[in-house]
């Protein structure tokens, strides 16, 4: 939806973002009487942070398997993030973050985990390396993840992408539309910067991507770390090249989704 980012308080006269705060409330007086003094914008982005500091408390010293009374209350908490995340804040196209990943692959390594008969010190000590750095966007690298989780974080990360190219194609339409402008920085020179990005060509790309997406998706997310590591820097290619104007970025994310299909 496209929303006033910039609010004032018809009672008090404070001004605040609802990007920042997504309320209409005043944060000085909480007076629900306030109005939209910019232009709309697209958002479905949601302010809200990934604390899974009490969890780890409760995790932290487990032996062996992980106490079941305090899962669900930990996906639970993976699952409203994970709700309320989106991919456009103000007009501006963001990219597939490290801390929306890292809780998807928590969410679903949680699930393989609890189906594991017989676990090993590995797989639950990469389990708590997860609950550990995934609210601060701390991803293992793809060669660390056990063989057993192979399918979670491919069916975690092809869903992020999922997710992220609904807001990708949403963001490729406003600017098709007019209704952004990509922020490009003419000092960059010739060769790093386009001013007006091929629609057609990220279409395609795009395209590419969502086929080998699906494709992982079939798998049930059984494949390589690093055939699904590329198609998400591919995805993030494709931002920098829309909203920031650099012209490797459509190049590079050709040539990522290319080399998965090896």
């Amino acid at each position: 939806m496209k929303v006033r980012g910039e609010r004032e308080c018809v009672d008090c006269g404070t001004r605040w973002s609802y990007y920042e705060t997504g309320s209409i409330a005043c944060p000085d007086c909480e007076s629900l009487r306030s109005v939209g003094v910019d232009e709309r914008r697209r958002h479905t982005d949601s302010p809200v942070d990934l604390d899974l500091s009490d969890h780890r408390l409760r995790f932290g010293e487990a032996a062996g398997t992980l106490p079941a009374d305090g899962i669900s209350d930990l996906e639970s908490d993976l699952r409203e993030y994970v709700h309320r995340r989106g991919f456009v804040r103000g007009g501006e196209l963001l990219p597939l973050d490290d801390v929306y990943l890292a809780a998807r692959e928590l969410l679903q390594a949680l699930d393989v985990y609890g189906r594991l008969a017989e676990p090993s010190d590995t797989e639950r000590e990469y389990l708590l390396r997860l609950l550990s750095g995934a609210d601060d966007g701390d991803r293992p690298a793809p060669g660390t993840v056990p063989d057993r989780f192979h399918a979670a974080r491919g069916l975690a990360y092809a869903n992020a992408i999922g997710t992220h190219r609904e807001d990708l194609t949403t963001y490729l339409r406003d600017l098709e539309d007019g209704a952004v402008d990509p922020d490009v920085d003419v000092e960059d020179g010739p060769d790093d910067v386009e001013d007006d990005p091929n629609i057609e060509a990220t279409r395609d790309v795009l395209e590419s991507l969502r086929e080998r997406t699906k494709r992982v998706e079939s798998l049930q997310g059984d494949v390589d770390p690093d055939v699904i590591e590329a198609l998400v820097r591919a995805e993030n290619d494709l931002v920098r090249y829309l909203d920031a104007g650099d012209a490797t970025g459509l190049s590079s994310a050709r040539e990522r989704v290319s080399g998965s299909r090896r």
